[in-house]
């Protein structure tokens, strides 16, 4: 008998350290920490090979990296905290800090990486466009990865289906269970990693010198409808967004929306002027 569905029963352990090992014993190494790190460094080369291309000193990508995690996981942090559990953390707030037990926001971590490169771009005194365009490229491609982190974790899924590519998130549910559902982290991590490829070659197209805001704009109107669109089908992160028409997510996702579509306009209508 052929089933509907994909069972899925990962572990989301890479590997656990012994409980007799002194003081390190019962650590785990999880496969959506690999990916995490693996999206900075690889997002780390690919801009390391982009400023080698434009001349600029690699101490400066060092420094943008050190805004870049920091600010990421600040911001993905607090951002899960006020967007989707304000009572709780802010009745508890040391609870804030215990980011090993979960809790990271993609919209949270995109408005701590605007706000960390906004001081990084003034340090230097580099245009915040020119930065945030040469960023984004590295981040669709960590998107893609994290998202294969969720779905590593067996979290972040989809809506009920009966579609053949349904997957049966065992360790989420538990032994028994036969309802499968949208493996929205595929869905996700496929068009994050098709969005890289675009930027990237969008890049190199203009010979390392694209249209200033160009590609933050491609990157937001992109991404975030993309994100919009699939929270449809998406299982609610937290209860009070089962009653809502458009979900927390999308109406996070709305204004980043309208930003790249104004920094699109802007970059091209400035391009149509100077000729």
């Amino acid at each position: 008998m052929l089933l509907n569905y994909i069972v899925w029963n990962v572990r989301p352990e890479i590997f656990i350290l012994p409980d007799t090992l002194p003081l390190i014993g019962g650590f785990a190494v999880r496969w959506y920490g690999l990916f995490f790190a693996l999206g900075f460094i690889l997002g780390y080369l690919i801009l390391q090979k982009m400023f080698k291309k434009e001349g600029v000193p690699i101490k400066v990508l060092d420094d943008m990296a050190t805004y870049m995690i920091i600010f990421t996981i600040v911001g993905a942090r607090i951002g899960h905290c006020l967007f989707y559990e304000p009572d709780y953390f802010l009745a508890h707030p040391i609870e804030i800090l215990k980011v090993w037990e979960g809790g990271l926001a993609s919209h949270g971590a995109a408005v701590g990486i605007l706000i960390g490169l906004y001081f990084f771009a003034r340090r230097y005194h580099k245009p915040y466009l020119w930065v945030m365009d040469r960023v984004v490229i590295g981040t669709a491609l960590a998107g893609f990865l994290i998202r294969m982190g969720n779905l590593m974790n067996s979290e972040i899924f989809g809506d009920a289906t009966t579609l053949p590519w349904g997957f049966l998130f065992v360790r989420y549910f538990g032994e028994g269970y036969t309802i499968a559902h949208h493996p929205t982290q595929i869905y996700e991590a496929a068009s994050y990693l098709l969005l890289f490829v675009f930027l990237y070659r969008y890049y190199w197209k203009h010979n390392g010198s694209p249209p200033l805001g160009a590609i933050f704009g491609y990157f937001l109107i992109i991404l975030w409808s993309l994100r919009f669109l699939i929270e449809f089908i998406k299982m609610p992160q937290v209860d009070f967004e089962s009653n809502m028409l458009l979900n927390m997510g999308q109406l996070l996702s709305i204004p980043f929306i309208i930003a790249g579509a104004f920094l699109l306009y802007r970059s091209h209508s400035k391009i149509v002027t100077t000729k």
